[in-house]
C-alpha cells in the first residue's frame, strides 16, 4: 500500500515539474568562487527532487541498520536473562557480553554486564565477574546502585563481608533514603561480619518498615544482644554498661539473663548474677536458668533455698527446680532435705543430673552402696545419649 501511495506521489510531483516547466524560463545561479553554476529552474527543481529522494532513501538505510542493531541488542539481552533464571550460566554471561561488548545504550550495557557478572559468579570465575562490573562502571556509571548492591552481595557470598560492606558504604554516600532490600543485604553483612552493635542499629530501623518480617526482626536482635553481652563479658566496667543499657522487658528474656549470668559469674560477681536469675525466673520459669541458680553460691545459699521453694510451691511437679534445691541443700549440709528433693526430682523426671548429685549426697553420708547404684545409673544415661 504504501509502494502505491509513492508511485502515485512520483506520478503527481512529475506532472507538477513538465506543468512548471513550459510557462518558467528563469535560471539559478550557483557561486562558489571562483566557480559559478547556473542552472535552469527546471533542472534545479528536478535536481532538488532527486536529492530529496537520495537524502530518503539514505535516511531510511541507517534506520533500518540501526533497528535491527537494535533488534539484536534486545534478543540477546532477553536470551542471557532467559538463560541466567534457566541455570544456564555459560550461556548467559556469552550472550550478555556480546551485549556489553557492542555499542548499545548506557542502561541496557550496565543490566547485561550485572547478568554477566552474575553468570560469571555463579560458575565460580571470580576475576571474570570482577572484569563484568568494571565495564558496568566505566559505561554506565549513572547506574551506581545496581552495580554497587551486585557486587555487595555477591561479595557476600564469597563471604568477603568486609568488602561488601565497603561497596555498600560507598553508595550511601550518595545520600537519599536507602531501600528495605539494600538496608536487609547490610544486615546480612553485618551479621556475617559479626558487627552487633550495626546489627542492632540496622534492624531498629527496619522494624519501622511495613515490608519486613518483625518475628524475625526480634530473632536477630536477641541474638546481637547475646553475642554483645559475650563480647563484653571480660571486662565489669563494659557489661555493666551494656547490661545496664537494656530495657528491663530484655533483663527478663531466660537467654539474655542466663548469658549475662554466667559472664557475672565468670568475673566473680556471684551475687549480680543470682539476682539477675531470680528477676528472670520471678517473671517465668526456665531450666536454664534454674539450672544455672544453683551453681550460684556465694555465701546467702540459705536465700537462695527460700527462693527457689518460693518457686516451688507455684510450680511443684518441676523436676530440674527440685533438682537445684537438692543440690543448694547439699551445700548448705541439710541432708535430709537434699535426699528429698533429689529423689522427687528422679521420681517426676530420671535424668543423669539428678542421679549423680545424690551419688555425691550418699558418698559424703559415707553411704558408699547408694552412692555407687546412683553413679551407675547416671553413667547408664550418659551410654543411652551417646547412642541416640
Amino acid at each position: 500500500m504504501k509502494l502505491v501511495l509513492w508511485v502515485l506521489t512520483l506520478f503527481a510531483a512529475a506532472a507538477a515539474v513538465v506543468i512548471a516547466a513550459q510557462y518558467d524560463h528563469g535560471s539559478v545561479l550557483f557561486v562558489v568562487p571562483p566557480y559559478k553554476i547556473e542552472l535552469t529552474i527546471n533542472i534545479f527543481i528536478i535536481v532538488l527532487i532527486a536529492a530529496f529522494f537520495v537524502f530518503y532513501l539514505l535516511l531510511r538505510l541507517l534506520v533500518n541498520l540501526f533497528g535491527l542493531h537494535h533488534k539484536r541488542i534486545n534478543e540477546s539481552t532477553l536470551t542471557a536473562t532467559k538463560a541466567f533464571f534457566e541455570e544456564r550460566f555459560d550461556k548467559a554471561e556469552k550472550a550478555a557480553a556480546s551485549v556489553v561488548k557492542s555499542d548499545s545504550p548506557s542502561t541496557i550495557n550496565a543490566i547485561n554486564a550485572v547478568i554477566a557478572a552474575r553468570s560469571a559468579h555463579k560458575q565460580a570465575n571470580y576475576s571474570q565477574r570482577d572484569h563484568y562490573l568494571a565495564i558496568s562502571e566505566q559505561k554506565a556509571p549513572e547506574e551506581k546502585e545496581l552495580r554497587l548492591v551486585t557486587q555487595a552481595e555477591l561479595l557476600l557470598e564469597e563471604e568477603r563481608y568486609e568488602e561488601a560492606l565497603k561497596a555498600l558504604q560507598t553508595l550511601y554516600s550518595e545520600g537519599g533514603l536507602q531501600s528495605t532490600s539494600v538496608l536487609q543485604l547490610e544486615l546480612k553483612a553485618q551479621q556475617l561480619a559479626q558487627n552487633w552493635d550495626a546489627v542492632l542499629e540496622l534492624a531498629s530501623i527496619l522494624e519501622k518498615r511495613h515490608s519486613v518480617n518483625r518475628a524475625t526482626i526480634e530473632q536477630i536482635k536477641h541474638h546481637a544482644h547475646i553475642e554483645n553481652i559475650k563480647k563484653n563479658g571480660a571486662h565489669l566496667e563494659a557489661l555493666n554498661k551494656y547490661w545496664n543499657s537494656l530495657s528491663p522487658a530484655e533483663k527478663l528474656d531466660s537467654r539474655l539473663a542466663a548469658t549475662a549470668a554466667r559472664a557475672y559469674m565468670a568475673l566473680g560477681e556471684v551475687s549480680i548474677a543470682q539476682k539477675i536469675i531470680e528477676q528472670s525466673i520471678d517473671s517465668k520459669l526456665d531450666s536454664e536458668l534454674i539450672s544455672l541458680y544453683a551453681k550460684c553460691l556465694d555465701g546467702s545459699v540459705s536465700w537462695q533455698i527460700q527462693r527457689a521453694e518460693g518457686w516451688l510451691r507455684r510450680h511443684p511437679n518441676n523436676a530440674e527446680l527440685l533438682l537445684t534445691l537438692g543440690k543448694l541443700c547439699t551445700y548448705c549440709e541439710l541432708w535430709g532435705k537434699a535426699q528429698n528433693y533429689l529423689e522427687a526430682s528422679l521420681s517426676i523426671e530420671p535424668s543423669r543430673a539428678a542421679h549423680l548429685a545424690l551419688a555425691q549426697l550418699f558418698e559424703k553420708l559415707e553411704k558408699h552402696d547408694e552412692a555407687a547404684d546412683h553413679y551407675h545409673k547416671g553413667l547408664g544415661f550418659s551410654l543411652k545419649k551417646q547412642q541416640a
